[in-house]
């Protein structure tokens, strides 16, 4: 070993306690599942780690009839501070088990375990807990007083954060007071199921939260159910059109979060060592497998050269490597179908005349690796400049004029989010002001909390998730009915209408003044550096 380099201090996975075999997770019990099993294996070793079973569509039937019968006898008749306090219960729970909860999402995501420690599990508890105390206070939530729940929500998440994911969905929605029917990707689906042994430990109710595993069929199934009230899906944008389509007519509520193609804009009275800094955790954070990422660089000509070339110095000290060393900046690619995406986007900007830069390191011989990789003399017409790549890859392009850079970020179909980095807020606030962008970041990317609403535009779809607007959409105002095709059946006696016992009565319904404008309309949020970090 020379001299300062890191010696391997691994994550020791002793702790794990993980069955052979996991079933469904369906009315408070695990069971059998009907479907053909798959195995979960370890993208950065490729071992199976274990066997999970498959949904089929009789078990994706009974796992809703469970959901509604929760909601129903037990979880819309308690009151809000009687659910927080089950949420409270959740959330410190995950707080006893981080360590264990990070193990197990590095080893089945591949993600290093720095991240998955330090951001991606104390985010989830931060959730929890954030929606804990929102659950006794609905008439606040913007709807006017005694706003009411939608019924069952399918909830339907990605790979790349499968915990965080499962914890954006299912705290508001426990919130508000739906049951939920959620199904994880079908190679990340460990960590939903450790959490469902979280829910027993939590005494939760039978039935209001179900975990249903299994391909992509399942997901379909789930949410075409004709007794689901609510639809939320992460994931890619073709997959949102598809579910778009599917629920369209049906009075289902729908909340999408799509695909990205982030612009990270830096300007040439940017703080360099900061934006250099911004620039690697906005698309190299957890392998680029991030839907926000700040995929495409957009420098400010008179320092191209300069920029780039301290990007090249910074990448070359990051270490690709064991997700669970401690010492590991770069993980393993979650699947053998994202690498060989992220490959073939690759060589089309290598045929496309783009100039093609890879950090210097080895690939372990096992598993599913992709080097740091930057590409220069990028068009905006190439496909890495356009596609959504889901990788360690970088596109860089230059502009000369604040107007420029607006231009060349908004040349895309997607609207998720974007970075500005400029030592003048004047600056800053008037770009972010005309980027069609949900979220943007100001000196700082890939920064979240809680109580901040994230969501996109365009073809990064609708809706939001986190704060006020993220619990909002899971409620509706009282005097609304027929939202769904298939109500909860005991609506009709009043009890999805009636204000829970024990929550605030008489509150004002006038929504606060800056509601007035309404939330789709608000232009993108300005996020300044803040505590927590990348979704």
């Amino acid at each position: 070993m020379a001299f300062l380099e890191y010696a391997a201090a691994p994550e020791s996975t002793a702790l794990l306690n993980l069955r052979d075999s996991y079933g469904l997770f369906i009315d408070g019990e695990f069971v059998d599942g009907h479907g053909t099993p798959f195995s979960s294996v370890s993208p950065a070793t490729e071992k199976t780690i274990a066997e999970i079973a498959a949904a089929s569509s009789e078990d994706v039937d009974v796992a809703v009839k469970a959901a509604r019968r929760a909601y129903e006898s037990t979880w819309s008749r308690l009151s809000g501070a009687d659910r927080g306090k089950y949420l409270f219960r959740i959330a410190r729970l995950v707080q006893e088990r981080s360590r264990e909860l990070a193990v197990a999402e590095s080893l089945d995501n591949g993600k290093p375990i720095k991240e998955s420690r330090d951001v991606d599990v104390p985010l989830v508890a931060a959730w929890f807990f954030y929606y804990a105390g929102w659950a006794d206070k609905l008439d606040y939530a913007g709807l006017g007083a005694n706003p009411r729940a939608l019924g069952v929500a399918a909830q339907v998440i990605p790979w790349n954060f499968p915990l965080l994911m499962l914890a954006w969905k299912i705290a508001p929605a426990l919130a508000a007071g739906n049951t939920v029917v959620l199904k994880p990707a079908e190679t990340t689906s460990l960590t939903a199921l450790l959490f469902a042994e979280i829910l027993q430990q939590a005494d939760l109710p039978k039935g209001v939260v179900n975990i249903i595993t299994g391909d992509g069929t399942t997901g379909e199934l789930l949410v075409n159910h004709p007794d689901v009230n609510k639809v939320a899906f992460t994931g890619s944008t073709a997959v949102g059109k598809a579910i778009a389509r599917s629920t369209a007519g049906s009075g289902k509520k729908l909340t999408l979060e799509l695909g990205g193609k982030a612009a990270n804009i830096v300007f040439d009275d940017a703080p360099i060592d900061q934006a250099i800094e911004g620039i690697v955790n906005g698309i190299f954070f957890n392998q680029g497998h991030v839907c926000c990422a700040g995929s495409r660089l957009l420098v400010q000509e008179n320092i191209h050269d300069e920029v780039v070339d301290r990007l090249k110095a910074r990448l070359s000290t990051l270490r690709l490597g064991d997700p669970l060393d401690k010492n590991t900046d770069i993980g393993a690619i979650n699947s053998r179908e994202q690498l060989d995406r992220i490959r073939e986007l690759s060589d089309i900007g290598d045929a496309e005349g783009a100039e093609r830069w890879t950090a210097a390191c080895d690939i372990p011989s096992d598993g599913f690796w992709f080097a740091p990789t930057i590409f220069t003399n990028v068009s905006t017409s190439h496909r890495i400049a356009r596609e959504e790549i889901f990788g360690p890859v970088l596109s860089v392009l230059t502009f000369r004029t604040p107007a420029e850079a607006i231009a060349k970020a908004n040349n895309t179909p997607y609207g998720l989010s974007a970075g500005i980095w400029s030592d003048k807020g004047s600056k800053i606030l008037a770009v972010a002001d005309q980027l069609k962008a949900g979220v943007v970041w100001a000196n700082t990317f890939n920064r979240f909390d809680p109580a901040s609403p994230f969501g996109g535009y365009k073809e990064s779809g609708f809706g939001r998730e986190g704060g006020r607007h993220g619990l909002a959409a899971y409620l509706a105002p009282a005097s609304t009915r027929g939202l769904s095709s298939a109500p909860a059946r005991g609506e009709s006696r009043g009890l999805s209408s009636a204000p829970a016992r024990g929550e605030s009565r008489g509150l004002s319904s006038a929504p606060a003044r800056s509601e007035s404008r309404g939330l789709s309309s608000a232009p993108a949020r300005i996020e300044t550096k803040k505590k927590g970090a990348t979704k």
